[in-house]
């Protein structure tokens, strides 16, 4: 009796503990409830339809993901995307690194070349896609200044190559990225202590191999917050293939972003939109559940 008597006392310490918090929250709560929950089990309910303009379509079981793998627009986006997205998280956090540990060196005017790196993340990337439109356009740009200069071989021309195309997106995806990156990292080596870099002085370790053994490790909450946010980014690429390249030339530029949004508003066809949206989700849980495992519930147990 006094252990069930005590359980209601329990749960009404709980609830009136922090009540003001509790009921501050209860707004975001239920916007992940309704909002990102809710919409995420109506994607995946309706991808099995064979809805067009309206989901009102009937259940086709997996008919839309057959025709899913089956097209090769959706096969070129997948591919295009693990490729530009492996190259741009490598470059991205190298680069950033780099730029980070040379702008620790305490250079004069580092306040104004950090406001340089940063500036271009603060431009949408459909600035950023029609800025690099205008420089690699084979006719106005680049290529086209330096012919009218005398240098007449000069071939700049990666936005109308389909080999190259990706190249083009990487290069205005990491002139708007890598500044980012930089402040983080920068902001990581800040909150190194300067007792280490004494000890590594002191024990004669280079300064090289003092940064990759000794400071990435004391980095690795930066490092995980950058690999989010960069992957994030890379998972829902559109407005910059919009902008810079529309998916062209032909097809060798496609997404799976822009794949979704075309057949949920331009093509008309809602079940096969949510097909490839549902296929996107499935992808980032894959990486991520087993991540989150990893670095929360693997600590739990020890």
């Amino acid at each position: 009796m006094a252990g069930s008597s005590s359980r209601p006392s329990a749960l009404k310490k709980f609830f009136l503990h922090n009540l003001s918090a509790k009921v501050a929250a209860i707004p975001m709560v239920a916007t992940v409830l309704v909002v990102f929950i809710g919409c995420t089990i109506w994607t995946i309910y309706y991808s099995f339809t064979n809805s067009k303009l309206l989901p009102t379509g009937k259940f086709v079981g997996f008919d839309q993901y057959e025709r899913l793998f089956a097209t090769s627009r959706w096969n070129v986006s997948v591919i295009n995307l693990l490729m530009y997205g492996a190259m741009s998280l490598v470059l991205t956090l190298g680069l950033g690194f780099l730029l980070a540990v040379l702008m620790d060196q305490k250079i004069r005017f580092e306040s104004a070349f950090r406001t340089i790196m940063l500036y271009p993340f603060a431009l949408s990337f459909i600035v950023t896609g029609l800025v690099w439109q205008w420089i690699m356009n084979p006719t106005l740009g680049l290529q086209g200044t330096m012919r009218n200069l005398g240098w007449t071989n000069f071939t700049f021309d990666w936005i109308a190559n389909p080999r190259m195309v990706l190249f083009a997106l990487l290069i205005a995806g990491l002139w708007q990225g890598v500044g980012f990156c930089m402040v983080l990292m920068l902001a990581g080596l800040r909150g190194v202590d300067e007792e280490i870099w004494k000890a590594a002085r002191v024990d004669g370790i280079p300064t090289w191999r003092t940064y990759i053994s000794v400071v990435l490790p004391m980095m690795r909450g930066v490092l995980v917050t950058a690999v989010v946010l960069i992957g994030s980014g890379i998972v829902r690429l559109y407005d910059l293939v919009v902008a810079l390249t529309n998916g062209g030339p032909g097809i060798s530029s496609e997404v799976p972003a822009k794949y979704v949004y075309n057949y949920m508003f331009s093509g008309g066809n809602i079940g096969q939109g949510l097909a490839a949206a549902t296929m996107m989700l499935l992808t980032v849980l894959i990486i991520m559940v087993p991540w989150a495992y990893l670095e929360f519930g693997g600590k739990g147990r020890k």
